[in-house]
This record gives structure tokens, sequence and C-alpha cells, in this order.
């Protein structure tokens, strides 16, 4: 059963439970600047957040040949499973940052979740490709290239449909709005309500 509340008069807000968010989404599909805006409106705390981009750089710095092979990405992704275990072990809400748009990807953070019998809240960006293109731009991003960011795209696309995502075992998926919508990160944020 969902609990909406209404903000201004706008769509429900959309109650998120305590337990594992999952953003979903290709490369500059307004994550990043969606949790940005969660911070400064204070409905989540910093530390809440688990960002394998984050992670990437205090592992390895600025450094993008060391950071780019498969021992770094499996170094990454235990440390972001560290930190959300050890979040969710206190009954604490851990907000998953990276792409997520594969289900291998997701089944790991399933799992953990499922430890803690936490519920899974996946949160979707989701924008036109056009849309998607032109934030790529706008953010120059010197570790992607647009041919990826259609790849993430397409794998979105084929992979990471709602219906889908419940039946990996999601409790509740969400889309978040943004550009398409006319709607800034912080206005999507106000759609949210953290427990």
């Amino acid at each position: 059963m969902q609990h909406h509340l209404h903000l201004n008069g706008l769509a429900p807000v959309i109650r998120v439970p305590v337990g594992l968010v999952v953003l979903v989404g290709p490369p500059a599909s307004g994550k990043t600047s969606f949790v940005r805006a969660l911070i400064a409106r204070g409905q989540i705390d910093v530390e809440a957040v688990v960002s394998s981009d984050e992670i990437r750089a205090e592992l390895f710095g600025t450094s993008l040949a060391q950071a780019d092979s498969d021992a770094a990405d499996a170094r990454i992704f235990e440390e972001r499973d560290r930190r959300i275990t050890a979040r969710l072990a206190t009954g604490r809400s851990a907000v998953a940052e990276s792409t997520n748009v594969t289900p291998g990807a997701r089944a790991r953070l399933i799992a953990i979740a499922r430890r803690f019998n936490a519920p899974v809240t996946m949160l979707r960006f989701d924008p036109d490709l056009t849309d998607l293109l032109q934030q790529y731009t706008e953010r120059g991003r010197p570790d992607l290239t647009a041919a990826d960011v259609r790849d993430y795209a397409a794998i979105m696309t084929r992979d990471a449909g709602a219906d889908r995502l419940r039946a990996e075992g999601a409790t509740s998926v969400h889309d978040v709005p943004g550009r398409r919508q006319a709607v800034t990160p912080t206005e999507a944020a106000a759609h949210f309500s953290f427990a």
C-alpha cells in the first residue's frame, strides 16, 4: 500500500521507507543532481549516500588509468557493499548512487537488503535520449563518450523497466521526474519524503 502526501497541490509526495534506495539510470541522467538536492533540502544525510564514483575517487584519485580495470571495479564495489551493509545493519537507510542499469548490479544490492529484511526502493532516472545527451554534453564527463551514454541508455530501456525491477525484488519503483517533465532536481527532490 502506498502512502502519499500532497505538496502545494502538486503531485502526491512519495514516501520512501527506511531501507535501501537504489538509483537506476544511465550516466548524466540526473542521479547526482537529485541526491545533492535531497541533501540540500535536509531530506537525507550526506552519509546515507554511497556513490561508486566517489569511492572510485577516494581509492584512485584522478588517475583514470588505475581506476579503470576489473580489479579496481572489484575494490570499488566491495567498499560500496561494505558501506551499505554497515548502514542497513544499524537500521539506517542507504542510497546506492551508481548506474545500476543491469540486473547483475541490482541483484548484488537486493541480496544485501534481503540480509537485513530492508525494503528496496528503486528510483528510475530515464530521460529522453536527446535530453540525456544534452546533459552529458553540459557536464563534460572525460571518462565517458556519447556512445557510452547511448549504450547505457539502451541497457536501461531493455533491462530496467518498472515491471522488471519489481520482478527482481524491488519493494517499490518510482520514476524521478526531470528535464522531460520540465522539473529541476530540487523540484524532483520535493516529490519524495524519506523516513
